[in-house]
Order: C-alpha cells, then sequence, then structure tokens
C-alpha cells in the first residue's frame, strides 16, 4: 500500500475550487476535466452503439466475446458519460476478456428520475430481446451508476424481466436520503465530497420526488430478495461509505450472495486510478476475479456476432 500515491491523489482532488455553486455546464466540464487525466488501457476498442433506443458506447480488448458487462457510469446523475468512465470499463475488459456496453443514459436536470433508469431497463431489456443470455450478462457502475445497478434489476423484476448473472458497484449511493453516518464521520476526510455538494446535484435528480422511493434509496425502501451476488467495493475516505456497508447486511438479511470490498484510506471510486494508485488495480483484478466467476460465457449470440451495432 502506497502512501505517497495515496497523498498524491489526496492533494489533487483537494485543489482549490470555485466558490458556490457551479453551473451544470461548469460541472460537466469540470468532471470531464478530471477524467480526462485517467489511465485508459492501451489496446482498446471503442465504437458508439445502439441498445436498442438507447446510446452507448461498445468497450472492446478482444472481438467476439459473448460475456457483457452492461456498465452504468457515475456522475450523481447529473455528469459524466461513457467516455468519462473509460479508465474503469477499459480496465474491466482488459482483465476479463469480455466486452462492455456504456450506457449513455439521459441526465438530469433535463432529465430528472426516472429517465436514467428507464433507460437502463431500456438497453437491459434489448440486449435480452435479442437473445442474449442473462446468464452472460452483469451489471457493473460506479458512484450513481453503481446505485442503477441496483435499481436497474428492482425495476427489471418489476416488469417481469431475468436477473443478470452479476452486480459489481464501486462507490455506489444507495440512499438518496443521506442517512449514512459515514455522512458526519467522513465529513472533511473525504477529498471529493460534502453533504452540500452532493445534495446540490442529487436534488437535481430528484426533482421532488421522495428521496425514500425504492428506486432512488434502495438500501431504505427497497425488497431485494432474489438479487444476482453481489460485489460492493468502496473507500474509506468518503462519505457514502455506509451506503456500502448498509447494502452488504440487507443484501446478505435478504439471502443474496454479497461480498463487501472495503479499501483503507482511498477516496470515492479510486478504481479509476488504476495505473497511478496500487489499490485502484488491486481492486480491479478482484472486481474482474467476481465477474468471471459469475459470467457463463456461451457461443456467441446472435446479436454479439451480428457486429457491434448490434450491441
Amino acid at each position: 500500500m502506497s502512501r505517497e500515491q495515496r497523498a498524491r491523489i489526496d492533494a489533487m482532488l483537494r485543489q482549490p475550487r470555485s466558490a458556490g455553486p457551479q453551473s451544470v455546464d461548469d460541472i460537466r466540464a469540470g468532471f470531464r476535466a478530471l477524467m480526462a487525466q485517467m489511465i485508459v488501457p492501451p489496446g482498446i476498442h471503442t465504437e458508439p452503439v445502439p441498445v436498442g433506443s438507447v446510446p452507448a458506447l461498445l468497450v472492446e480488448a478482444e472481438p467476439g466475446s459473448s460475456a457483457t458487462v452492461l456498465y452504468f457510469h457515475g456522475g450523481s446523475f447529473v455528469f459524466g458519460s461513457p467516455r468519462t468512465a473509460l479508465s474503469l470499463t477499459g480496465n474491466l475488459v482488459t482483465r476479463t476478456g469480455f466486452r462492455a456496453v456504456s450506457v449513455d443514459y439521459r441526465l438530469a436536470p433535463e432529465h430528472p428520475f426516472p429517465a436514467a433508469i428507464e433507460d437502463t431497463v431500456a438497453a437491459y431489456r434489448a440486449l435480452l430481446d435479442r437473445g442474449t443470455d442473462p446468464a452472460t450478462i452483469a451489471f457493473a457502475g460506479d458512484s450513481a451508476g453503481g446505485g442503477l445497478t441496483v435499481t436497474t434489476c428492482l425495476a427489471a423484476r418489476d416488469a417481469g424481466l431475468p436477473m443478470p448473472a452479476a452486480l459489481v458497484a464501486f462507490s455506489p449511493v444507495f440512499d438518496a436520503t443521506r442517512a449514512g453516518a459515514s455522512m458526519v464521520t467522513k465529513a472533511g476526510i473525504d477529498p471529493i465530497f460534502t453533504r452540500e455538494s452532493l445534495s446540490y446535484t442529487l436534488d437535481m435528480y430528484l426533482a421532488g420526488q421522495d428521496p425514500a422511493h425504492p428506486l432512488l434509496s434502495p438500501l431504505i425502501s427497497a425488497d431485494v430478495t432474489g438479487l444476482p451476488p453481489m460485489l460492493l467495493q468502496a473507500g474509506t475516505n468518503e462519505i457514502l461509505l455506509d451506503d456500502a456497508t448498509r447494502m452488504a447486511e440487507r443484501a446478505r438479511n435478504a439471502g443474496v450472495d454479497v461480498i463487501l470490498d472495503i479499501t483503507a484510506d482511498a477516496p470515492h471510486v479510486f478504481q479509476a486510478y488504476a495505473g497511478v494508485l496500487d489499490e485502484a488495480d488491486q481492486a480491479l483484478d478482484r472486481a474482474a476475479l467476481f465477474l468471471t466467476q459469475h459470467l457463463r460465457p456461451g457461443a456467441p449470440a446472435a446479436a454479439a456476432a451480428a457486429g457491434p451495432a448490434a450491441a
């Protein structure tokens, strides 16, 4: 474990920011600039693809994989894109040999709740409609997208769709009521978020909806019985830590197989710093192992064989 690596990242994340709330355009531009600094593995292929009616980005290290990681990017439902998540999807595909289909779901405030979930479910349904075996599909995501791994399952279950094979969530958001103790105990330790900054963007997505809604706070009010095996990863230096720890307990109590993977002194979505932070590479190795243990690739489905446009 490298204290020097962690200290450099912490210092970078604590650089002075503009005082007061930023415009949505400024938030989005700042996040793009931050994520452009992340290391994307060489040799991956990316291509915009439609997944039914939803735009997405195909990310592959090897063509023709018959296993798919349906990926949901982070960004508080307000910013981010499949491109800003490339350090994560790129590392997952190079470590597993699977392909990633990274969903470009609609963002708030232009498209508040439940737009993001409508899009992720539509993308999953499109894969199934093309004959993809759900045993060859995993959901993965970071931050808000980590929360979408669970809420998409819940919405898919309500729609009568089968469950994917597994879920992987990096620093997930599972509680829109922001009731976790780490919101207080990690204040000031977290170099990225404050309760106020998190509320500012999350409220754009809520748009006045009850934050305790099961598809906004599955940790509080959802029945998670029957969800697929899940891997939850978080760092101890984030105010969202308790979203992961409490969901792990709730899932275990509901009979769900769950692995809770906590890394000391690591910030929110530290996995994005692969190639810079040893703990990020180690966490991605564990995530890749989990995925390869739970997905069952078979003969390439017709959709995969038809080419990227049929992703």
